[in-house]
């Protein structure tokens, strides 16, 4: 009772996470470590390989290594703190520590649905209007869109960030989820948020299904020119480079779309934290892979990097 007492009254949350304290969970949590670790090595060497090869110096990998450096610091804003949470039996996190983490989430999703509209565009210009590409996708233009992603990203997490931490919060304070995120926050809520919740869509709308629509727009124009080209190599490295940019959309837009366009009372605990999963900790794992593995100049470029590492030795 005490202890209760001490938390009703205390301005830290209560994060009750998504890992049961056994075998079970600590197995989970041991995979979504390798999980973590593979992301923040994979995103971190792709981002190395286009800073050190001349031939990724273009507007398609710019956009893309700062994709993988949204997602490096999305799953470091989320991971950490869960894992220790989950080792040290403490489930707790400081009003403070909340308020970041809810800050730099909504920066890093919001960045990241607006840069995947951004590289639609940009494999739109390369494959239906090639001859203007230079032009319409110089490096200035695609410095510009990036810039914009964070500055409008950041404004939109600024906002929410301000109201939600006003919000007058009834109880324990316990979230029951495995990071501070806005939806779970609501629930705890003393006073009406109707009208916030309007807010959140009229976001949703602009941060996800403006961008969806015009990503499906961008790549029903690409696969219309892609059937009309006599090639079948060109179709094949236009098909391949589209589906793993759809891929990843699909897998992120997917779980996004899902959790913040329902209702508060449409929320329940155990499926946010599993869509959660998807989009801040799965998603930033397979980003790299998918760029990379299906890409051939990104493999010419680490096979050249490791041969110069392996000369060098040598």
């Amino acid at each position: 009772m005490l202890e209760e007492k001490n938390h009703t009254f205390s301005k830290d949350f209560i994060l009750l996470g998504i890992l049961d304290p056994n075998k079970y969970g600590f197995l989970f949590l041991s995979f979504l470590l390798i999980i973590f670790m593979v992301a923040i090595m994979g995103n971190s060497i792709l981002i190395l390989l286009i800073r050190l090869d001349i031939r990724l110096h273009t507007p398609m990998y710019f956009l893309l290594s700062h994709l993988s450096f949204m997602d490096i610091l999305h799953i470091s804003n989320i991971f950490p703190k869960m894992a220790n949470n989950f080792i040290s039996g403490r489930k707790s996190i400081t009003f403070t520590g909340c308020g970041f983490q809810v800050f730099f989430s909504l920066i890093f999703l919001g960045a990241e649905c607006l840069l995947l509209t951004v590289m639609s565009y940009d494999r739109y210009v390369a494959i239906c209007h090639p001859l203007r590409y230079p032009i319409l996708m110089s490096h200035r233009i695609s410095v510009i869109m990036a810039a914009s992603c964070w500055l409008v990203a950041i404004i939109n997490s600024t906002i929410h960030t301000t109201y939600v931490l006003y919000i007058p919060f009834c109880g324990t304070r316990a979230i029951d989820h495995f990071f501070c995120e806005v939806p779970a926050m609501l629930k705890l809520s003393c006073v009406d948020t109707s009208h916030y919740e309007r807010g959140v869509y009229v976001s949703a709308v602009f941060f996800l299904l403006i961008p969806f629509s015009i990503i499906l727009a961008s790549y029903g124009q690409i696969l219309r020119t892609v059937l009309h080209i006599k090639s079948m190599e060109a179709q094949k490295k236009a098909f391949s480079t589209c589906s793993s940019h759809l891929t990843v959309v699909v897998m992120y837009y997917g779980p996004f779309i899902f959790t913040y366009m329902r209702p508060k009372s449409y929320h329940t605990p155990g499926q946010d934290k599993i869509l959660a999963v998807l989009y801040t900790i799965l998603t930033p794992m397979l980003n790299p892979m998918i760029y990379s593995l299906r890409n051939k100049d990104v493999l010419c470029a680490m096979k050249k990097v490791l041969g110069s590492v392996l000369m060098h030795r040598n």
